[in-house]
């Protein structure tokens, strides 16, 4: 796939800048842009190549990390939190 960068001017004279659109060809990137913007003027269009991802796919890291399960926050008990949020509402200088 390849990256393409384009500077339109919209059929109402505003001019929209580095609108990037991925496709296999030109052509495909400019069908796609006029049908976001109808009757645009292409003012500039610029391709850049993206490089292929090479990650494989590690299979005992993803069990591991499935395995892992979440990590454990640590617990409040019940009258902990209790008394700090009594000890909020009956603090002085609020209303």
């Amino acid at each position: 796939m390849v990256r393409y960068g384009f500077n339109i001017k919209t059929q109402h004279g505003q001019r929209v800048e580095n609108i990037l659109i991925m496709a296999a060809s030109m052509d495909d990137a400019e069908r796609r842009l006029r049908q976001m913007y109808h009757h645009c003027e292409v003012i500039d269009c610029r391709e850049q190549a993206v490089p292929r991802r090479v990650d494989t796919l590690d299979m005992e890291g993803i069990i591991g990390l499935i395995s892992a399960g979440p990590p454990s926050l640590p617990s409040s008990s019940p009258s902990s939190v209790s008394s700090s949020v009594s000890s909020l509402s009956h603090k002085s200088g609020t209303h």
